[in-house]
């Protein structure tokens, strides 16, 4: 069984930054690939970046472009969410998933697989 287990969120300024980790255990992490997810109150769950296990291709939404980086240490199990000039509309709950195999469908949640219990960042402004 996989486990996630998010860490780094927090209270911040506007125009702060903050990095998020997520620590995977349980299967072969380096063929996962992994995914940062946010949901803020009241509104649906959103794609923010995936980062794939072969090659480690990334992708962003467009809100993250230029903003966030996702990246991962296959020898430490971990994979982190680089979050710069952090805005009051990125205040959510951010959540890490692993897909088993991947696909061109990393920004939809049924591509993940699992999922950890979430962390909360606040952007005040």
């Amino acid at each position: 069984q996989v486990q996630l287990v998010e860490s780094g969120g927090g209270l911040v300024q506007a125009g702060g930054s903050l990095r998020l980790s997520c620590a995977v255990s349980g299967r072969t992490f380096s063929r996962h690939t992994m995914g940062w997810f946010r949901q803020a109150p009241g509104k649906e769950t959103e794609f923010v970046a995936a980062i794939d296990g072969s090659v480690g291709t990334t992708y962003y939404a467009d809100s993250a472009k230029g903003r966030f980086t996702i990246s991962r240490d296959n020898a430490k199990n971990l994979v982190y969410l680089q979050m710069n000039s952090l805005k009051p509309e990125d205040t959510a709950v951010y959540y890490c998933a692993a897909s088993d195999y991947g696909s061109s469908y990393y920004y939809t949640e049924g591509e993940y697989d699992y999922w950890g219990q979430g962390t909360q960042v606040t952007v005040s402004s």
